[in-house]
């Protein structure tokens, strides 16, 4: 019987797991399948791991991984990743405005033969800012990268197994799951549902995040920014081609431009305009390269990309860091000690 995997991010979450473990428990039943349910607490401050720990006693195939600080939902979520088991892996928020009723939905459509099957979002009922900017950034991300990548899909989504052993694979640390899931290709669809408002407590994901995750997914998948400097540089020296041209015929034809009140005068205003506006063009070009070679920078360390703190229905992991550790180093001793 085919194994499915739901991997469950939770990052301060105490208000809303009651629900989440009722309704998922349900929904699953439903499935006639086997399953597991990883939970991954990226370093909560509430009461969010007892919890986990405590419907880990009630039911074995709720499996929780507790991280040693808070890394960030896109790193929970390749944790999850990491350490699911199944034939097919869903992952889903844990706030339920992703319905788990909609699971079966996305299964039907990998029984079909599909490998990555995404649910895109027909309705959202979130801030009427947050849907502009959400709106605006997926067609901007479609426009700027090679990839198809999907309008309006969040995280919500089915992976195969084989797509699944992809990503695990990939060793970058500035990851855009939905990037990522769209350059592995294999077969893809999508299926479309409403999302709901969030079942309780606050949102967690603050403007601040969705503005990282958006630069990572932007910067990660394509040199388009790079290219937009380039055009800055080619504007402003067009700009101040024609601003040197505009100002010699001035001197030339200075009757002329007085009679239509363009009358040459003190430079003092132009240069200082000037000077702004070609600064302020270097710094966005500057911005720009700084954000790639940050990246850059973040690549070469090497470091892993999760710290496990403790794991329970697991089993003993096989590392407390991303990846199996090589025997003697400085991982595996972290491991062996863990």
């Amino acid at each position: 019987m085919p194994k499915i995997s739901v991997i469950i991010p939770c990052y301060n979450e105490e208000a809303v797991l009651p629900q989440l473990f009722q309704r998922l428990s349900a929904v699953a039943a439903t499935w006639a399948m086997d399953y597991e349910i990883v939970c991954v607490d990226d370093g909560s401050r509430d009461r969010t791991w007892e919890m986990l720990k405590l419907q880990n006693g009630k039911d074995s195939r709720w499996r929780c991984l507790s991280f040693a600080r808070n890394f960030g939902h896109q790193v929970a979520v390749s944790a999850g990743l990491y350490h699911a088991a199944g034939d097919a892996v869903v992952i889903i928020d844990a706030d339920l405005q992703d319905p788990p009723e909609e699971i079966a939905r996305l299964l039907a459509q990998w029984r079909e033969g599909f490998e990555v099957v995404f649910a895109t979002r027909k309705q959202r009922k979130d801030p009427l800012l947050k849907r502009m900017l959400a709106w605006g950034f997926y067609r901007l991300l479609q426009k700027m990268t090679p990839l198809p990548m999907a309008r309006d899909a969040g995280d919500f989504c089915l992976l195969d197994k084989k797509v699944v052993a992809v990503m695990n694979a990939l060793p970058e640390r500035s990851r855009y799951l939905r990037g990522l899931r769209t350059w592995c290709g294999f077969r893809q669809t999508s299926v479309e549902f409403d999302r709901a408002e969030r079942a309780a407590g606050v949102p967690q994901y603050t403007f601040q995040k969705s503005f990282k995750l958006a630069m990572d997914g932007l910067f990660s998948f394509s040199a388009a920014p790079l290219r937009l400097a380039t055009y800055f540089g080619l504007w402003a020296s067009g700009f101040a081609f024609f601003g040197v041209l505009f100002t010699l015929l001035q001197k030339i034809f200075a009757g002329q431009f007085a009679k239509i009140g363009l009358a040459p005068g003190a430079g003092f205003p132009t240069i200082v305009i000037s000077v702004l506006f070609l600064g302020g063009v270097q710094l966005i070009c500057l911005g720009i390269l700084g954000e790639y070679i940050g990246r850059i920078y973040n690549e070469v360390k090497g470091r892993p990309l999760w710290v496990l703190r403790e794991s329970v229905g697991l089993g003993a992991p096989d590392s407390f860091i991303r990846g199996k550790p090589e025997s003697g180093s400085a991982a595996a001793k972290i491991a062996e000690e863990g």
